[in-house]
């Protein structure tokens, strides 16, 4: 006995498990799909820096000082120069892509090879400078003292420019160094790196540089740090300084508050990865335009699926640039 089965009139128009949805090959749609769950991801790590920050929005460190580095010009004061022209170059590889997509709807096998080729050059060159910039962070330039509560305070001459350690301890020979042990002191971890000078060192070139104030990562209703005067510095120097902190690692930051650097370790370091991830995939399908293999598929659509990943890195950029160097 056969079974009825009801029609509702609307079989033709259910997506019936074909190899285009929506008009759109399967393995674009589940690109982005990809994409689309990896922008709730960013956007979750994006929305915790935002909400942490506003927590401390009164001490967290300003971009301008803490990126102020640029290749073959030590001790020049470049305020976000390099990460403008990284952010340059990431942007400027999106347009080769766009162009390297085009040439392959035209079935243009060169064009695709030179536009491909300076997108891989471009994300190499952008992953290095992202390699060299979380090298001068992590390494520190001027260095400062942690107090027992945990905050950073750095050292600044009369008209309010930053000194360095260096400048400033009077070291002594006499005494041999001591690494620290979780055992013996209140922070309760022993020291990975031993400090390039001591606590009594500093303490002891402060006092003798008459023109040397403290300034505590709090600030001032115009956004400036807030310099103590010479009485309070050495107050808070002989009274509170526990430690010295050289570079920003995951515990500690000579910026300021220590979230800053979980943060920017954590997403650059995530988006660094995805750009990474991106510059081998585009050599691979580099490699198979050069062999003509897209030739003989009569379609370059490899190329279009890796160019929507690339897109998406580069804007992601541009959200995290405006995150973390901008606002």
């Amino acid at each position: 006995m056969e079974t009825a089965v009801t029609k509702t009139g609307t079989e033709d128009k259910i997506w019936g498990g074909g190899n285009e949805p929506l008009k759109v090959s399967y393995g674009k749609m589940m690109m982005w799909f990809f994409i689309l769950s990896d922008a709730l991801t960013f956007s979750g790590f994006l929305a915790a820096y935002g909400f942490s920050r506003f927590k401390f929005i009164n001490s967290w460190p300003i971009a301008d000082e803490v990126f102020n580095h640029f290749p073959f010009l030590h001790g020049v004061d470049a305020p976000m120069y390099y990460v403008a022209l990284m952010t340059f170059v990431l942007i400027f590889s999106s347009v080769t892509m766009v162009l390297a997509v085009d040439a392959g709807h035209q079935m243009k096998q060169k064009k695709v090879i030179l536009y491909m080729f300076l997108t891989i050059i471009g994300g190499f060159i952008f992953v290095g400078s992202q390699a060299w910039e979380w090298k001068n962070f992590i390494k520190g330039e001027y260095g400062a003292v942690e107090t027992r509560g945990g905050q950073i305070l750095q050292f600044v001459d009369a008209e309010g420019h930053r000194v360095a350690l260096k400048d400033i301890a009077i070291v002594n020979t006499h005494n041999e160094r001591v690494q620290h042990e979780n055992k013996n002191g209140v922070w309760y971890d022993k020291e990975k790196v031993l400090p390039a000078f001591s606590v009594e060192e500093i303490k002891a070139g402060f006092s003798k540089n008459k023109d040397l104030l403290l300034r505590t990562q709090i600030l001032t209703e115009k956004g400036a740090k807030t310099i103590l005067t010479r009485e309070e510095s050495l107050k808070r120097l002989n009274g509170d300084v526990i430690g010295i902190v050289e570079g920003a690692n995951m515990v500690h930051n000579e910026y300021g508050n220590p979230l800053f650097a979980n943060f920017f370790f954590f997403i650059t370091g995530f988006h660094g990865f995805h750009v990474f991830s991106g510059v081998i995939i585009n050599i691979i399908i580099f490699i198979n335009v050069i062999l003509g293999t897209y030739e003989k598929r009569k379609n370059y659509e490899m190329v279009e699926k890796v160019g929507l990943y690339w897109h998406f890195v580069d804007l992601v950029w541009v959200f995290v640039f405006t995150f973390f160097y901008l606002v």
